[in-house]
């Protein structure tokens, strides 16, 4: 665990790299000889918009900065507590005690990384010693359970499919199976899609309504998996997604590439609701538990041990 810990703030570190190294010279040019400069300020506001803050978040910790700041050191204190601030309601550790099974229900836009994400939290329940059922409801993308079924060789997990078959059907039978196999977690694939496609939206709604007539309750969680490289479309997909089904949880994927990492506080600024995992790269293992205090150390240049339990 420990090993996993140090690994996360090294992902961070490296993934944040460009984020970092602009507000750090931005924050330098705020003070010539202890006096501010207003157009630094502009710079700096820049510096934050670029990093997909957006601007009523930039506003906000910039209206935090001012008043907290006579020196460079307290600007970027004063910054990294305001965004400590915003982003730290969203980490709560997803935790699936209360159902057995417990029926998660994985959505979002094509591409994202949702089926290589539902790999991922596979493998981390795995390694909890937890049963794992994967209900490919993706029936539709024709790689999809060739995807799934190749992430779940790993530790030998069931996978319940129906090729080119309804995917509430599918939703169904496996909640199902694992009612009658007594499995810890039902991992629920379903097909990409765009917010705004109206009658997908109706099907990913349907697949729902499935899960709860299969099981009381279920789905006990609603994941959204967002591309972290999406910037501020990533406001509009949460909107929506969470407006047809209730989302209880997000997983940020593709923190590897070229994303700017300001994206968690826009998010935050606006919807509750927790962000479960952060993702990097391909390897299995790349899942994380979202820790708030490390993120904002890695935005910041803090030196620090991980602050993860």
């Amino acid at each position: 665990m420990i090993f996993k810990q140090a690994t996360w703030v090294k992902q961070l570190k490296s993934s944040l790299v460009q984020t970092r190294e602009n507000l750090s010279q931005s924050l330098s040019g705020i003070f010539n000889k202890n006096a501010v400069e207003s157009v630094s300020y502009d710079q700096l506001r820049n510096t934050l918009l670029m990093a997909d803050m957006g601007p009523n978040t930039t506003d906000y910790l910039l209206s935090v900065a001012k008043k907290n700041a006579n020196n460079p050191q307290q600007l970027t204190q004063a910054l990294s507590d305001g965004l400590f601030e915003l982003i730290y309601p969203l980490e709560k550790p997803l935790d699936i005690s209360g159902y057995q099974p417990f029926v998660i229900m994985v959505v979002g836009v094509n591409g994202s990384g949702k089926t290589t994400s539902i790999g991922k939290i596979a493998k981390h329940f795995r390694d909890q010693h937890k049963t794992v059922l994967l209900g490919a409801a993706d029936t539709f993308r024709a790689a999809a359970y060739e995807q799934l079924a190749k992430l779940a060789q790993f530790d030998d997990i069931t996978v319940v499919s129906k090729p080119g078959g309804d995917s509430a059907a599918v939703c169904y039978d496996a909640i199902a199976m694992a009612c009658t196999q007594q499995i810890d977690v039902v991992l629920i694939d379903t097909a990409g899609r765009l917010p705004t496609q109206f009658h997908l939206m109706d099907e990913i709604k349907k697949v729902k309504r499935v899960a709860q007539k299969a099981l009381p309750n279920a789905p006990h969680e609603v994941l959204l998996i967002l591309d972290a490289n999406t910037g501020a479309n990533s406001l509009s997909q949460v909107k929506l997604f969470n407006e047809a089904l209730e989302l209880t949880g997000l997983v940020l994927t593709k923190l590897d590439g070229t994303a700017k990492g300001g994206i968690i506080a826009a998010v935050a600024q606006q919807y509750a609701i927790p962000l479960r995992f952060v993702g990097f790269g391909e390897g299995i293992d790349d899942l994380y538990p979202f820790v708030a205090r490390d993120y904002v150390d890695a935005m910041f240049l803090k030196d620090k041990e991980s602050h993860a339990i």
